[in-house]
């Protein structure tokens, strides 16, 4: 699916969306298909000279992640609480670690830095980071592009819940366009490039 720019809206011009914040697990026992779509995502972020911001994690899909981009030459920032780098949980060898004391000054920290933000497929953690920054989005507390990349149509019922909320008035239909739903690591890195900028005065209710 290609994606064009919407002209009636700010879309930064692409080399502007140069930081990506990504979202995704650390569980090293899941599927194969999972990994090859975070190293293809990965690829292509590094193929475009794209920085990525992560949780600083070294093993499932934020090892694959930074590891990916850091082979094929691509900047990784990670961002960690201080009681996980006690507990060995950073990885070692990242362009820049930015440790922080908490859990949620490293959300704040990681949504700050990035130009767009992209969801793998997740546990808790993945699924809390993606809810909140959705609903910063919606109070116009952030403006830029959220896609969620539905490998093998993992967020299928989170979308479907997401959706009831909206037929059941909790939010509103203009709010579906909060986030975009991707399909495959190249129509993620499409959304992110050319989807435009959400316009904050849509925060009333």
């Amino acid at each position: 699916m290609v994606i064009t720019p919407d002209t009636n809206h700010n879309t930064p011009k692409m080399e502007k969306r140069k930081n990506i914040t990504v979202y995704c697990a650390s569980s090293p026992a899941i599927s194969r298909d999972f990994f090859d779509a975070a190293e293809e995502l990965a690829c292509l972020m590094a193929e475009r000279k794209m920085s990525c911001i992560y949780g600083a994690g070294a093993q499932g899909l934020m090892g694959c992640i930074a590891d990916t981009m850091l082979r094929y030459g691509g900047k990784v920032i990670g961002v960690i609480p201080r009681f996980m780098t006690e507990r060995g949980w950073c990885h070692p060898a990242l362009t820049e670690t930015i440790v922080t004391e908490t859990m949620h000054q490293r959300k704040t920290v990681m949504a700050e830095k990035g130009d767009a933000s992209i969801a793998l497929p997740g546990g808790c953690g993945t699924i809390e980071e993606l809810f909140e920054i959705i609903t910063w989005k919606q109070l116009g507390l952030y403006t830029h592009p959220i896609v969620v990349l539905n490998t093998n149509g993992y967020y299928n019922p989170l979308i479907e819940m997401l959706q009831n909320a909206i037929d059941n008035h909790f939010m509103r239909d203009i709010h579906s366009k909060l986030w975009y739903t991707a399909n495959s690591p190249q129509e993620a890195i499409e959304a992110v490039l050319n989807l435009p900028e959400w316009d904050n005065k849509l925060t009333k209710f």
